[in-house]
C-alpha cells in the first residue's frame, strides 16, 4: 500500500513538473481595435438589448425552438433561464453606462423586473437545477444595482436583503458534495445529490465574493465547501474537470487544456478572489495566452446546435462565458500586462458581432443572443482603451 501511495505521489509530482515546463502557446500579435471601434460595437450591442427587451422588462423567452432543444422542464427551467439572462443584461447595461435615455429606461425596467421576479425562481424539477445560474448572476446584478446608486439608503437596504435571499437559495440548492451543479441525475434528493461542475461552482463563488463588497457576508461554511469542491477538480496544469463526476478521467478530452479553455478562466478567477495563492499572475497570464492562442479550438464549438459535439467536447455556450471571465482575469494582472491582452479580447469579439448588433454562441430557445450580447458587453466595457484627448482649442 505504501509503495502504491508513493508511486501516486511521484506521478502527481511528475505531472506538476511537466505542467510547469511545458511550452505555453502564445497568441500571434494583433492590431487592437481603436477605442472608437470598440465604443461603436458597444453601442450596437446596447441597441440590440434595448430592442429585444420583453414588454415586462425581462430578456429572453421559450418561444424560439429548434429540432433538438436542451432539456428544460416547464415552466421552472424557463423562469431560471429568464432570471439569469435578465440579470446578465442588467449587469451589462450598468457596466457600459450608456447615457442615452432609451438605454437608461431599459436598465430601470430590467432592474424593476429583477426586484419583482428573481425571488420566485426555484428548482424546475428533481433533475433540473438551472436556478443556480439565476441565483449566482442575480447576486451579481443586485450588487451592481447597489453600486449604481450608493447614496440611496432605502434602496440599498432592499437590495441587500434580496442578495441575502439569493444566497440562501444558493445554500439550499448546494450539492451534497459542496459547490453547485445544474443537473441531479443521481438520487434527485431534496438536498441535491448533483455532481457539482467546476464552472457553476466558480460562477457562484465569484458572485459570493462580490456580495461582500456591498456588506453582505456569505456563510463561511458554504464558501469553504465550494472552494474545496473546486480544488478537487483542479489539475496540476490548472485545467479543471468539467464536473466532479469525471474525477477518475482527469485526462479525458473534455478535461484537457483544449476542453478547459472556457472554464479555467472562471475557476482561476474564483480561487484568486478568495485568496488562493497558487493562482499567481503567471497562472492567469498563461491561461489568457492559451485562450487567445487556441481561440480557434473554442470557436469551433460556437453555434453548433448539439452540446459538446466539437473537439475536446467543447460546447458552444462556453465561448462568451469564457471570454467574460478572461476579461475579469485580465483585471487581476499588473497594469502593464493588461493592454496587450485587452487588445486580443477586442480583436476576437469585434470580429464576431452579428449584423443586428448581437453576439451569440449556442442556440438556446430565445435566450442566446441576449446572454451572448451581455457577456460580450461586459468583456468589452472592462477593456475599452481611453479615447484620445481632444486637441486644445486655438485662441
Amino acid at each position: 500500500m505504501r509503495s502504491a501511495i508513493a508511486a501516486l505521489v511521484l506521478v502527481a509530482a511528475g505531472l506538476a513538473a511537466a505542467a510547469e515546463t511545458a511550452p505555453v502557446p502564445k497568441p500571434r500579435p494583433v492590431t487592437p481595435p481603436t477605442a472608437k471601434a470598440i465604443q461603436a460595437a458597444i453601442t450596437r450591442g446596447v441597441d440590440f438589448l434595448v430592442a429585444r427587451q420583453n414588454t415586462g422588462g425581462s430578456w429572453g423567452s421559450a418561444r424560439n425552438t429548434k429540432g433538438l432543444n436542451i432539456y428544460a422542464p416547464v415552466p421552472g427551467a424557463h423562469h431560471a433561464f429568464r432570471g439569469a439572462v435578465t440579470a446578465l443584461c442588467v449587469s451589462a447595461l450598468i457596466e457600459v453606462d450608456d447615457p442615452r435615455p432609451a438605454a437608461t429606461k431599459a436598465l430601470e425596467r430590467g432592474e424593476a423586473w429583477l426586484i419583482g421576479h428573481l425571488g420566485a425562481v426555484r428548482r424546475a424539477a428533481p433533475r433540473a437545477l438551472y436556478n443556480c445560474w439565476s441565483h449566482a448572476y442575480g447576486v451579481q446584478a443586485l450588487v451592481r444595482m447597489v453600486q449604481r446608486q450608493p447614496k440611496d439608503a432605502a434602496r440599498r437596504s432592499q437590495l441587500q436583503q434580496l442578495i441575502r435571499e439569493q444566497i440562501e437559495l444558493l445554500e439550499r440548492f448546494e450539492s451534497v458534495d459542496g459547490g453547485w451543479g445544474y443537473y441531479d441525475f443521481r438520487a434527485q434528493t431534496k438536498k441535491p445529490s448533483s455532481n457539482p461542475t467546476s464552472f457553476t461552482t466558480a460562477t457562484a463563488l465569484v458572485a459570493l465574493r462580490e456580495a461582500r463588497g456591498v456588506g453582505v457576508e456569505p456563510p463561511a461554511r458554504l464558501v469553504r465547501r465550494a472552494l474545496t469542491c473546486l480544488r478537487r477538480q483542479q489539475n496540476p496544469d490548472f485545467t479543471y474537470l468539467y464536473s466532479l463526476g469525471l474525477k477518475w478521467r482527469p485526462r479525458a478530452g473534455i478535461n484537457r487544456p483544449g476542453g478547459s479553455l472556457g472554464r479555467s478562466q472562471a475557476c482561476n478567477l474564483a480561487l484568486r478572489l478568495w485568496g488562493d495563492e497558487k493562482v499567481t499572475d503567471a497562472v492567469l497570464a498563461t491561461w489568457l495566452d492559451r485562450l487567445f492562442a487556441r481561440n480557434g479550438w473554442l470557436s469551433i464549438g460556437r453555434k453548433r446546435p448539439v452540446p459538446h459535439e466539437s473537439w475536446f467536447a467543447v460546447a458552444g455556450y462556453f465561448f462568451y462565458y469564457g471570454h467574460y471571465y478572461a476579461a475579469r482575469c485580465i483585471e487581476q494582472l499588473p497594469a502593464a500586462q493588461r493592454p496587450r491582452l485587452r487588445g486580443h479580447m477586442a480583436h476576437v469579439l469585434l470580429a464576431l458581432q452579428e449584423k443586428d448588433g448581437s453576439w451569440w454562441d449556442y442556440p438556446l430557445y430565445d435566450y442566446h443572443q441576449q446572454y451572448g450580447t451581455a457577456f460580450a458587453l461586459l468583456s468589452l466595457a472592462r477593456g475599452k482603451p481611453p479615447a484620445p484627448a481632444a486637441p486644445p482649442k486655438a485662441d
